[in-house]
């Protein structure tokens, strides 16, 4: 039985969550596997992955094949490293306490670029945060000192009509005194 470690595909449309498993290779793509090795989530910037190192090492050494995308995640997890250090060992050309000083060397140079990856990004979206709300300011300041003018304009606009208003109000006050007038000397 020829064992593969590939990922088996879970979670909602447009929305994938993988587990990493080792798996016959003649079992379908999201069915029956052997062990859960890990899980990865590519809807995270960076993508999470979360495996198990030491049984991915074991499967590696039993003889289980990788496909291409496993391939990389073990890859960035250190997996193959330590399976490659391990054969290292096995051979004599490394100690134990080298290979594991050499493994854990990698793995904190490797957690430091992806520490400095999500701190752009945080950087990044913080900037970009900023910017848009120093637009957002500058429209919000643009709106208010036009609609400053327009009331400007407008009581400017009105205060002449006002003026003639009261005017006309004085005028047609008068007329209808005279009209009372002309009609009682008719009667």
């Amino acid at each position: 039985m020829s064992v593969k470690i590939r990922l088996q595909r879970h979670g909602k449309k447009g929305k994938p969550f993988y587990w990493v498993v080792a798996a016959d290779a003649r079992s379908k793509r999201d069915g029956k596997y052997l062990e859960k090795i890990g899980t990865y989530n590519p809807n995270t910037n960076p993508a999470t992955i979360d495996l198990n190192l030491d049984s991915a090492v074991k499967w590696l050494h039993n003889g289980a094949q990788p496909t291409d995308t496993a391939r990389a995640i073990l890859s960035y997890k250190g997996a193959l490293l330590k399976h490659h250090l391990d054969g290292g060992i096995r051979k004599g050309a490394l100690t134990q306490e080298q290979a594991d000083a050499k493994l854990s060397a990698w793995l904190d140079a490797k957690a430091g670029k992806v520490d400095a990856k999500k701190e752009g990004l945080t950087k990044a979206q913080a900037d970009a945060k900023a910017k848009a709300f120093k637009a957002e300011q500058e429209v919000n300041a643009k709106r208010l000192a036009a609609a400053a003018q327009a009331e400007a304009d407008a009581i400017a606009a009105a205060t002449p009509a006002v003026e003639e208003e009261v005017a006309e109000v004085e005028s047609t006050e008068e007329t209808p005194a005279a009209e009372e007038n002309n009609e009682t000397t008719e009667a």
